[in-house]
């Protein structure tokens, strides 16, 4: 069997997938052999770092085309030779990435490895991991048919083009297909539950960019904060405040581990301009004395993040950052996801200057503004115009927010997202936001979607807070076998540097210590308490 569908690894075999609205332009093949590589669980989200040895796969590569928008999409799909589990698992992109890029090929590689066939599209943006190249048909106007494809279209593209190519070099289609993500992978497969229900049985969805126009102008707001001060404080400040609240805050889940587990509570009881006069440590910075005093306007900047976005007239329009994640981009919980902090400012010259992240400076920028020479320098009653402006234009586009998952429950789908409560981008607070909107709408929600809240992760990895590995397991058996999943086991590192097994607990319930266990580290320590079923 191996050996003939090796043999079946050619154009012919697959012919010409047929998609409604698109015209296929080309088809290629490439036989893989002997392929080994080592797979980390962090780039895998929800499953466990796997090790690929000898591996053979057929590689085929689809472009085409939506006749009349002048677009070029290329979708990769990997299938297994003699591993094949039955199974398709679509893989998700990051950034303005919708795939295809060294992340995804990553995720693909540990599908393969446990004998997935697996599948990638570039949504015809090119191998470009920033938006300058494709947003801009010409100053003043979008290229709205890459952001449609970006947003929604190239999904069920995806999809749809994947099984044909199943069916036609095993005989038949996969028997399940999953979509596995996170962060903007998060935001398609969530997107794939609303607009195209049918595509995948089983959807696995990290920090999620849900709300989309409200998020990406929201990454703004700090460094818009600091213009309206005319401060921009050093970040070994913001890091000290961060470290003072985790130091309070850190026990209000029953055990004293190094992370935020509650961090709505840690708002309502820690209070950032508390510390304000205490050292902060500089030398890092090159500041002459190596300490420096936590300035009132730090605790500001810091108390404005994590209370979220504001008009000029008080009223709040977006979540903030939780308590313990990091702002500044020195952590852990950072590494990897370089020029994606929401409130660094550079002081190297002596003189801390703001430095806006690229995501929000490419969003206002080439999308709300339309004019790649646009100066980020406004009152704040320009910025809520370009706020405003953002949900207006774009909501409908890119937004993930409908809360009707009915035909996507009607269909037997399942999908489980989860976020960590340390994300540095990504407010957790938008997906239980989309959360409960669901529930409101759909009360029996747990009988098709459960969200996990991950202490101590950021954003979809890095961190005390490890990756949900187990979820990934539990959502098959859920689409599967009709298990549903209740609570998963994932592994914190501890103050000490060691590793502790956890749990985490379907939302709206949390994990709790059991202060009488006395085995520090033990999942047996953990349950689950609050609302729901666990």
């Amino acid at each position: 069997m191996s050996s003939l569908l090796a043999n079946a690894c050619v154009p012919a075999t697959f012919g010409t997938p047929s998609v409604f609205g698109a015209q296929i332009l080309g088809l290629e093949t490439s036989l893989v052999t002997n392929y080994s590589a080592s797979v980390a669980e962090i780039l895998r989200f929800t499953q466990p770092a796997v090790e690929l040895v000898d591996v053979t796969f057929c590689n085929i590569t689809v472009k085409y085309t939506h006749p009349g928008q002048d677009d070029e999409i290329f979708v990769e799909a990997w299938l297994p030779v003699g591993n094949w589990n039955g199974r398709l698992q679509a893989v998700g992109g990051g950034g303005w990435a919708a795939g295809r890029f060294f992340m995804s090929y990553d995720a693909m590689k540990g599908a393969i490895g446990d004998g997935y066939a697996t599948i990638t599209t570039n949504a015809g943006l090119g191998d470009a991991l920033d938006a300058s190249p494709w947003a801009l048909l010409s100053p003043g106007n979008v290229n709205m048919n890459n952001l449609h494809n970006l947003g929604s279209v190239s999904l069920n593209d995806e999809a749809i083009i994947g099984k044909s190519l199943i069916r036609s070099f095993y005989g038949k289609g996969p028997d399940y297909s999953y979509w596995n993500g996170c962060s903007q992978g998060g935001r398609q497969g969530v997107m794939l539950a609303q607009r195209y229900p049918t595509a995948y049985d089983g959807i696995a969805a990290g920090a999620p960019v849900l709300y989309w126009a409200d998020v990406f102008a929201s990454f703004q707001w700090p460094q818009q904060f600091m213009d309206g001060l005319g401060i921009y404080p050093h970040g070994c400040e913001l890091d000290s405040i961060t470290a003072a609240a985790i130091k309070a805050c850190d026990g209000l889940d029953g055990a004293v581990d190094g992370v935020i587990a509650s961090p709505d509570a840690c708002l309502a009881s820690f209070d950032p301009f508390s510390v304000v006069g205490k050292a902060a440590n500089c030398s890092r910075e090159g500041a002459s004395a190596g300490t420096i005093r936590i300035s009132a306007a730090a605790a500001a900047v810091v108390n404005a993040t994590w209370r979220g976005m504001l008009t000029a007239t008080g009223k709040q329009t977006w979540h903030g950052l939780n308590p313990g994640a990091d702002l500044t981009g020195n952590s852990p919980a950072s590494t990897g996801q370089e020029g994606l902090s929401l409130v660094s400012t550079n002081c190297t010259s002596g003189v801390c200057v703001g430095s806006p992240s690229t995501l929000s400076q490419q969003w206002l920028k080439l999308f709300v503004a339309k004019d790649p020479t646009f100066k980020l320098n406004f009152t704040h009653a320009e910025f809520d115009s370009l706020v405003h402006a953002s949900k207006q234009q774009y909501t409908s586009v890119i937004n993930t927010d409908d809360p009707d998952l009915s035909e996507f429950k009607a269909a037997g789908g399942k999908l489980i997202t989860f976020h960590g409560l340390s994300d540095n981008v990504i407010s957790p607070k938008g997906t239980i936001q989309y959360y409960s909107e669901v529930a409101a709408l759909i009360p029996t929600i747990g009988d098709f979607y459960h969200h996990y809240q991950i202490p101590g992760l950021g954003h979809c990895f890095g961190g005390p807070g490890g990756a949900p590995t187990g979820l990934f397991a539990q959502l098959r058996a859920w689409v599967e076998n009709g298990t549903a999943p209740g609570s998963s086991p994932f592994v914190l590192t501890g103050l000490d540097g060691k590793p502790q097994n956890r749990i985490l607990c379907p939302y709206p319930r949390e994990a709790r210590y059991n202060m009488r266990c006395g085995e520090t580290g033990a999942a047996k320590c953990w349950s689950c308490v609050g609302g729901g079923k666990s």
